[in-house]
């Protein structure tokens, strides 16, 4: 007898009534995850820097060039890897709705740009680069773990078919055929959770003396590792993808194991030394 788990979730979670000609506007469970992701973070490195002895008045700062590079990054390089003839065609589809396209490695390089703009102006406070991408990377971790599983609230993002007694039948997707699915995004949520956790610790044990890019390396090969296994249990997000060996996926996570691997090596060699 096979077994599966049936995934009914509404994507939404209530609808703002139409007023004054105005709506209506449904409230998506992604979206509230997204925003949840930011507050929180926010909250957890304001325990950071008060611990480490840092101005709290840099936090809004912060805040906001995380979330700006964040969505900015995330947004180009959807197009930028999944779909460049758009963003040559057209650039002003980056800041148009609907935001459907969101890729985490452009993320990921958004996130690098936002912090480099940010040190540069904070150096004399010791807030260099690896100093805050070493305590950024903790939150990150959170909010990849909060987006990931907005992705399976909005049931996208699927799995390929599979026979294992946890397989789920997304039936708000009418994309692929009603089968039992591996749900890999619940896989790369609990990864990151489970990252989370792990930089959480490190951070705790060395505080203000955590080698510098330690985390950063370890984010790195736990998040870009993972997503290269992963991509095996998932379906190609775009069409093109199924005439390569390895999706864009796995092509793109290939230079981040590579570069956590760097960082972890110079952490080790030079615990104090700045990479700028």
């Amino acid at each position: 007898m096979i077994s599966y788990i049936l995934w009914d979730a509404s994507p939404e979670i209530f609808t703002i009534p139409e007023f004054l000609g105005f709506g209506p506007f449904p409230v998506r469970w992604y979206g509230l995850l997204f925003a949840s992701a930011f507050l929180v973070g926010q909250q957890i490195m304001i325990h950071i820097f008060k611990k480490e002895g840092k101005s709290l008045e840099d936090i809004d700062a912060l805040t906001l060039y995380m979330v700006l590079s964040t969505v900015i990054g995330a947004r180009v390089g959807h197009f930028l890897f999944y779909e460049p003839e758009v963003l040559f065609k057209n650039p002003m589809e980056v800041i148009l709705p609907p935001y459907a396209g969101l890729a985490s490695h452009g993320a990921i390089i958004g996130i690098i740009t936002g912090l480099w703009l940010y040190s540069r102006s904070r150096k004399a406070s010791g807030q260099t680069f690896l100093w805050v991408a070493d305590r950024i990377v903790i939150l990150v971790a959170l909010a990849g773990a909060f987006i990931r599983f907005g992705n399976l609230m909005n049931s996208e993002i699927v799995g390929r078919p599979t026979d294992v007694s946890w397989g789920f039948i997304f039936v708000h997707n009418t994309e692929f055929k009603q089968i039992p699915r591996h749900p890999a995004q619940l896989y790369e949520s609990i990864s990151c959770f489970i990252l989370f956790f792990v930089l959480l610790w490190i951070w705790n044990k060395y505080k203000a003396a955590t080698p510098r890019g330690l985390m950063v390396g370890v984010f790195f090969i736990w998040v870009f590792t993972l997503r290269f296994i992963y991509e095996y249990f998932k379906e190609n997000q775009e069409a093109f993808e199924a005439n390569y060996v390895l999706n864009m996926g796995q092509i793109l996570s290939i230079p981040a194991v590579l570069l956590g691997i760097y960082f972890i090596i110079n952490s080790r060699n030079n615990p104090v030394r700045e990479v700028r």
